[in-house]
C-alpha cells in the first residue's frame, strides 16, 4: 500500500506538469511569450518553495549537499530549455512524442545502473505506452511531412533530461527533506532557463499587465507540486516505475487542451489515452498482488509452532 501511496504523488505531479501546455497557450492568447511565462513559472515557483522551506523545513545543509542539489537542477533546465526549442522546429504532436521517449530511457537507466534486465511487466507497459503516445499525440492519422533534425534532436535531448531527472531525483540525497531539496533543485535550474531565456519580463511591465497569473499557476503546477512530489515519491518507486507513471502527463495535457482551450480530440487520440493508462497500470497491478502462501502451507506452518 505504500508503494502505491508514492506512485499516486508521482502520478499526481506528472498531471501537474499536463495541465502547464493549456496554460501557456491561454497566456500566449493574451500576447505573453513562451519564454516570459517559463521566466514566471521558474521565479514564482522558487518563491513558493522558498517561503515552505523557511516556514516548515530550516534543516541547514551542507556545501556538499547543495552543490550537488544545485547540479541536479540542471537536468530540469534541461527539459525546459530543449523542448522549447523542439517546439519552435517542429509541430507539436511530434515534439510532444519525442518528449514522452522519456518513458523508456527512465526504464533503461534504472536497468544499467542496477544492472538488472527490465521485468517483463515494465517491458509490456512500455510497449503499451508507446503506442498509446502515438496515438494521444495525434501522430497516427495525421501527416506531418519533412522533419527539421535539429528539432528531432531537441526533442529527444528534452526526453533524456527528464528522464535523468526522475533518476537522480530518486537517488541523490534521498534524505534531504523534500522542501530543502525541491527548493535547491529549481534553484540550480532557475539559473539556467533565465540565462537562456531573458528575464526582462521582471522589469518591463509584463508582471503587472497579466502575466503574473499565469506565473502564480505555472509556478504552482510546474514547480510546487511536481518538483516537491517527486521528491519525495522517485526514491520509493523508482525511476523505472516513475518514468512510467510519468506518462500520465501527455493524457493530462491532452483532457486539459479540452477543457480549458476547447481544441478538438479525435477518437484515436482518447484511445490513445486509454492505453496510456493501461500501460500505468500494468506495473502497479503487480505491485498490489500480496503473495500469500496456499492454505495447506499456512497450516503446516501454524503446526509446526
Amino acid at each position: 500500500m505504500n508503494k502505491l501511496k508514492y506512485s499516486l504523488l508521482i502520478l499526481i505531479g506528472a498531471i501537474s506538469y499536463g495541465v502547464l501546455s493549456s496554460i501557456m497557450k491561454l497566456g500566449m492568447k493574451e500576447g505573453f511569450t513562451v519564454s516570459q511565462m517559463l521566466g514566471g513559472q521558474y521565479v514564482f515557483g522558487w518563491t513558493f518553495l522558498l517561503i515552505l522551506m523557511l516556514l516548515f523545513s530550516r534543516k541547514k545543509l551542507s556545501p556538499k549537499q547543495w552543490l550537488t542539489l544545485l547540479a541536479v537542477g540542471i537536468t530540469m533546465s534541461g527539459t525546459s530549455v530543449f523542448y522549447g526549442k523542439a517546439v519552435e522546429r517542429l509541430p507539436a504532436s511530434i515534439a510532444v512524442v519525442l518528449l514522452f521517449q522519456f518513458t523508456w530511457i527512465g526504464v533503461l537507466l534504472e536497468a544499467v545502473a542496477d544492472r538488472r534486465f527490465p521485468s517483463k511487466s515494465k517491458i509490456a507497459s512500455i510497449i503499451v505506452l508507446i503506442a498509446g503516445t502515438l496515438l494521444a499525440g495525434g501522430v497516427i492519422g495525421s501527416s506531418s511531412g519533412a522533419l527539421d533534425m535539429t528539432g528531432v534532436i531537441f526533442g529527444l535531448l528534452s526526453a533524456f533530461t527528464f528522464a535523468l531527472y526522475m533518476f537522480v531525483s530518486g537517488r541523490v540525497e534521498t534524505k534531504v527533506p523534500a522542501f530543502n531539496k525541491s527548493f535547491f533543485m529549481t534553484t540550480g535550474s532557475g539559473v539556467i532557463v533565465l540565462s537562456v531565456f531573458s528575464p526582462s519580463f521582471l522589469w518591463d511591465g509584463a508582471l503587472g499587465d497579466g502575466l503574473w497569473k499565469y506565473g502564480v499557476a505555472l509556478g504552482f503546477l510546474g514547480i510546487l507540486i511536481p518538483v516537491v512530489f517527486f521528491a519525495i515519491g522517485m526514491p520509493k518507486v523508482g525511476s523505472g516505475t516513475g518514468a512510467i507513471l510519468g506518462a500520465a502527463e501527455l493524457p493530462a495535457a491532452v483532457v486539459a487542451s479540452v477543457l480549458l482551450v476547447h481544441e478538438h480530440v479525435s477518437g484515436l487520440q482518447w484511445f490513445g489515452i486509454v492505453l496510456i493508462f493501461i500501460g500505468i497500470a500494468i506495473p502497479q497491478i503487480r505491485f498490489s498482488r500480496k503473495k500469500t502462501p496456499p492454505l495447506y502451507e499456512t497450516q503446516k506452518s501454524a503446526a509446526n509452532l
